[in-house]
């Protein structure tokens, strides 16, 4: 039933379209390697202060009264309007899937001579495919977006990853431009799960040929981290607010921040062993035919299968092709195909070659299939099998998900005592450094006389010390610039990028020096030293546990492997022990007879 105010609201909303007064704003999208600006998106804006001002409450109110279609259409043509062609770049419009096909079909002249008529050429206009719904009748949308294409006009998927725009609608389409979904923009710099969930989809964009956007960038971590993964455009807060102009180029601000070489920090990933898990989680029942199996009976399982993707044919039990749905029906629908084809065995049109994959499978050995050239199987999914015979099939999908839940989870072990990441992920952000060129400062932290005090005080109050020293050095680091690893025992080490690094080091041995007195027994305190046995067992003295560092300086290419910083910043630390404690700079790289530390070495993947 409705309300005197939604009446109200359909009357206005009807105006507003009859009268083309809709008003939009311009939000710019960057290229996140040199802050240039290469579009804008259209945002569609009800008069200022009144009731339909927001798009959430314009879209509601036309789909009350059976007018969706006609507003969005009405969008595009006020975004081509207001659009100031002098912008540089292209403009970004949202479309569901409905008006993609008006647009490629019966709405195609009217188009092309709006653009026209505001001097904008097809290649500048972006249509992003935003659905509220699943797309269910992709074969039509297809056809609507090759029209399109061969005008010049670009079909961008939008909103990859929020449940709705899924794999399979990527994989159909193969768009150009694929923007996430702002969800994975969110605390990226805080959560590691986002962070392996942006670089799968990284991975997916280099398989397809297509460029990422990642809408909603608020913050600078977040497009440092972003920028850093590879997505190649961003779009938020950050890089400029909706407004009625559009922009020629970034603030300097920006400018300087997105030039900058320093590499951002990545979140630690937590380990979980996933070693176990095996195709079989993956693989799902479906329908079969044989290879003799007349072509419209295998139109017929399609039909009654409208979710397949591939369709396997088996020979007594046995998998000897997959017949992709795509490429099928795209055949049989072409002029006198069912007369010909019809009642012909199927095997003519299936792929003789599927990936066959048996169900005990480690998932983890899969993780290679997706970096392999013959990426079919993200359309066709694959047949999995057991001892050679037929037990269903697996999308590509499931699989991406599937490794994607594996690297999130997999070992990059962090210490079980101070939670600090350990060698792996130490080595992996020290080789992103030496990647990028950046500056860094790779400092070695340790304690002196450790050992006496562990003999002394006992495992216990050795943890409780260890511990403090991982506190004091994460109370200096900047998280978002200085990299905190535990490589084991009483030995850390940071990559620092912030330029004050020195003076944060100088406040880290300070800070635990001092403190470090509270873990000591009032007769230690008062003597100023620990008594205990030396390596040969010789009774001895030992003056109290300190904290030292020797610290190598990376300067855009200094050091060609991560194997020699480790090296060289384990020298500076035996020099900073040996001269008494304190702090070491070691501006040259080590000696030979310094090439092997004292500690295990980080490990080189």
């Amino acid at each position: 039933m409705h309300t005197s105010s939604d009446k109200l609201n359909q009357t206005a909303l009807r105006a507003l379209i009859d009268g083309r007064a809709l008003g939009m704003v311009f939000q710019p999208i960057v290229r996140l390697d040199d802050a240039a600006v290469v579009a804008h998106e259209a945002l569609v804006r009800g008069p200022e202060g009144g009731a339909l001002h927001l798009p959430a409450v314009l879209f509601a109110t036309a789909r009350s009264i059976g007018l969706e279609a006609e507003l969005e259409i009405a969008c595009v043509e006020a975004a081509v309007r207001q659009f100031d062609p002098a912008t540089p770049g292209q403009l970004y419009v949202n479309c569901s899937a409905g008006t993609i096909r008006h647009l490629g079909s019966e709405g195609c002249v009217g188009l092309l001579s709006l653009l026209a008529g505001h001097a904008l050429s097809p290649a500048r206009l972006v249509l992003e495919l935003t659905e509220h719904e699943r797309v269910t009748d992709v074969d039509s949308l297809r056809v609507s977006q090759a029209r399109l294409s061969a005008l010049g006009i670009v079909v961008a998927l939008d909103d990859f990853g929020d449940g709705r725009s899924s794999l399979r609608l990527w994989a159909e389409l193969a768009p150009p431009r694929v923007k996430l979904d702002r969800y994975f923009t969110h605390g990226i710099h805080t959560d590691s799960r986002r962070v392996e969930a942006v670089r799968a989809a990284v991975q997916l964009a280099r398989s397809f040929g297509a460029e990422l956007v990642a809408e909603g960038i608020e913050h600078e971590a977040e497009l440092a981290v972003l920028r850093d993964l590879g997505v190649h455009f961003g779009q938020g807060y950050l890089l400029g607010r909706p407004q009625g102009q559009t922009v020629s180029h970034m603030q300097p601000a920006v400018i300087a921040l997105m030039q900058s070489r320093q590499i951002a920090v990545l979140p630690d990933t937590p380990h979980r062993d996933m070693s176990t898990g095996t195709v079989s989680r993956l693989a799902i029942s479906a329908p079969a035919v044989e290879p003799d199996t007349p072509n419209l009976s295998v139109v017929q399982v399609f039909a009654d299968h409208p979710e397949l993707l591939a369709l396997p044919v088996l020979e007594q039990g046995i998998p000897v092709g997959l017949i992709n749905r795509r490429s099928f029906m795209d055949l049989y629908t072409q002029p006198y195909h069912k007369e010909v084809y019809g009642k012909r065995p199927c095997a003519l049109f299936m792929n003789p070659n599927p990936l066959r994959v048996e169900r005990s499978t480690p998932l983890e050995s899969m993780s290679t299939v997706l970096a392999g050239e013959d990426q079919r199987y993200l359309y066709d999914g694959f047949v999995v099998t057991e001892h050679g015979r037929y037990v269903g099939v697996a999308t590509g999908e499931s699989l991406v998900r599937a490794v994607t839940e594996m690297r999130i989870e997999a070992a990059r072990h962090a210490n079980p005592l101070t939670f600090l990441p350990g060698n792996i992920p130490i080595t992996e952000h020290l080789q992103r450094l030496m990647a990028g060129r950046a500056s860094y400062a790779a400092s070695y932290f340790d304690l002196n006389n450790f050992k006496p005090f562990n003999d002394l005080y006992g495992y216990y109050r050795g943890d409780e010390m260890i511990k403090l020293a991982a506190r004091s050095i994460q109370q200096e680091a900047d998280p978002l610039r200085d990299f905190v690893g535990h490589v084991g025992g009483d030995d850390f080490i940071v990559l620092f990028q912030s330029e004050d690094w020195q003076a944060r080091c100088e406040r880290i041995i300070a800070r635990f020096n001092a403190e470090a007195r509270g873990l000591f027994n009032a007769e230690e305190l008062a003597s100023g030293h620990m008594e205990g046995e030396d390596r040969k067992g010789n009774r001895t003295r030992f003056p109290l546990t300190t904290l030292c560092a020797g610290v190598v300086l990376g300067q855009g290419g200094g050091f060609r492997t991560a194997e020699e910083v480790a090296s060289a910043a384990a020298s500076a630390k035996r020099q900073a022990k040996a001269s008494g404690g304190g702090l070491h700079v070691q501006t040259a790289g080590c000696s030979a007879n310094d090439a092997a530390p004292e500690v295990p070495a980080l490990d080189v993947a």
